[in-house]
């Protein structure tokens, strides 16, 4: 259990059967009356945004979060196989599970998985990760890196807005976070 005057950005809590996650919080105390928490909560697995007032001093369960470290092996159908690095054995999961960063996953790359019980709640990619740029218009003489951006396909299928200079078979370093080109590697 958790009080919420102990609420922080990054608290998990168990709220109507799913985990929410605190972003925001404000304390207040009112002149007149007792003071309340105001928070900002995010479901971990739906996304939702939701605004809550709770008490000063209202206990909560808080969610018991695991998070392990496991290195992607292969793909299956729809299925990825990873292997936990530290019993080594096998876990399966969809792509589903794994969501929109999916595209930057490659084989071999290590990802922590974060579980609530048996269920998985996400996935998390490195910060930024080094792909090779599979298909990219020709860069063209007189192309400078303020000139602009073109569409660039990388290994794992992801598309990324690079600079007109970046030219097929070279190396990128892609913020995962924001979908962004951040240098030649």
């Amino acid at each position: 259990m958790i009080s919420s005057n102990d609420f922080r950005p990054g608290v998990s809590i168990v709220l109507d059967g799913s985990v929410w996650r605190v972003i925001d919080f404000l304390h207040v105390k009112p002149g007149k009356g007792s003071a309340f928490v105001r928070t900002t909560l995010r479901n971990v697995q739906s996304g939702k945004v939701l605004e809550k007032t709770f008490r000063a001093g209202e206990s909560l369960p808080q969610a018991t979060l695991e998070k392990i470290t496991m290195q992607h092996t292969y793909k299956e159908g729809e299925e990825l196989v990873f292997m936990d690095m530290e019993t080594y054995e096998e876990g399966r999961l969809t792509v589903a599970e794994i969501g929109d960063r999916v595209k930057y996953l490659k084989e071999g790359m290590e990802v922590n998985v974060i579980r609530w019980g048996e269920q998985v709640l996400e996935v998390e990619l490195p910060n930024s990760v080094v792909l090779e740029i599979v298909q990219t218009d020709p860069g063209v003489k007189g192309d400078t890196a303020t000139g602009g951006t073109k569409p660039a396909i990388v290994e794992t299928g992801a598309t990324v807005m690079v600079p007109l200079f970046i030219t097929q078979g070279e190396r990128i370093k892609i913020d995962t976070r924001e979908d962004k080109y951040l240098g030649r590697e």
